[in-house]
């Protein structure tokens, strides 16, 4: 049986919510009653949202306070505040309110700074509207208020700060090889948030295997992961690892026949323009395969 060397080549929402202290910053004995008191606020100011009470919501802030929404739009003072929360509440009925509350900190006793992202759920369970806020919270007389409130536009978290170190990768690859042609094409996706390998095999311009690949970021194991996909049927994951230049990934693939193949494949950049990748510790089923030869690829203008 001859089993292709790319099967086993696996290449490349609370405005108040209690949050635990920066480890920089040592809090204060009071801290833990006021992120009660401002965890106690939140309740009241999420169940004022949900019911639509514009009166209600535009109390939380100072008599002076502000507010500035995604646009740009500037409003001053609580009867304002009140007045923009009462037009989008009649517009827009049924509203639920969640918020997820990052960071906060106490920059005086009376003065804390909250950051974090807030999701509005419309009633007929479409997409919620999600926004990034940053709060500035003031005691007056004891009660802790909304000073002043700051929306801006929600951009995810991705994960191109974790792959950006296989982006010499992307491109279209081919190895120089006489009769059969290897070919590799590596793109980002929409969001960077994989990479989309595209590994071909050609004998005499005849296609003899394709296999596509997702490269991404294991948030758990904090480490690249990928999973591959062969047009026969196959599939399987690898696990990265990095040696100086080399990238090691082990991978574990099921054949189109169930059978279970296992390898350690290497990939070394050489310059800008070439790499190598080898195919080691083969095996089908418990059965060892020799390893691959050591397959030069370079990049095509």
């Amino acid at each position: 049986m001859r089993t292709r060397w790319w099967v086993f080549l696996a290449v490349p929402v609370l405005l108040f919510g209690p949050v635990t202290p920066s480890a920089l910053t040592q809090p204060r004995r009071s801290d833990s009653k006021d992120k009660a008191a401002l965890a106690k606020n939140a309740e009241a100011f999420i169940q004022a949202f949900d019911k639509g009470d514009a009166k209600a919501v535009a109390a939380f802030w100072t008599p002076d306070g502000d507010y500035t929404d995604q646009t740009g739009k500037h409003l001053k003072g609580r009867e304002a505040i009140e007045k923009a929360f009462q037009a989008h509440f009649d517009e827009h009925k049924g509203l639920k309110l969640r918020i997820d509350s990052h960071s906060l900190r106490f920059v005086t006793p009376d003065v804390a700074i909250e950051d974090g992202t807030t999701a509005v759920l419309p009633a007929d369970g479409g997409a919620p509207s999600r926004a990034r806020y940053s709060i500035v919270h003031v005691k007056k007389d004891g009660q802790w208020l909304l000073s002043s409130v700051r929306d801006a536009p929600f951009v995810p978290p991705g994960n191109y700060e974790h792959l950006r170190v296989l982006e010499w990768a992307v491109g279209d690859w081919a190895s120089e090889e006489k009769g059969a042609v290897e070919r590799l094409s590596v793109a980002w996706d929409d969001n960077q948030n994989f990479l989309h390998a595209t590994f071909s095999t050609t004998i005499k311009d005849d296609s003899v295997g394709t296999a596509h690949q997702w490269i991404g970021w294991d948030p758990n194991a904090k480490r690249i992961r990928s999973w591959i996909f062969d047009a026969t049927g196959g599939f399987g994951e690898g696990a990265w690892s990095r040696d100086g230049k080399k990238w090691i990934i082990k991978t574990t693939t099921v054949l189109q026949d169930g059978k279970k193949a296992t390898a350690t494949n290497i990939v070394t950049p050489v310059d800008a323009d070439t790499l190598l990748l080898q195919s080691t510790d083969r095996s089908v089923s418990g059965e060892k395969l020799p390893d691959s030869k050591e397959f030069k690829l370079k990049r095509l203008k």
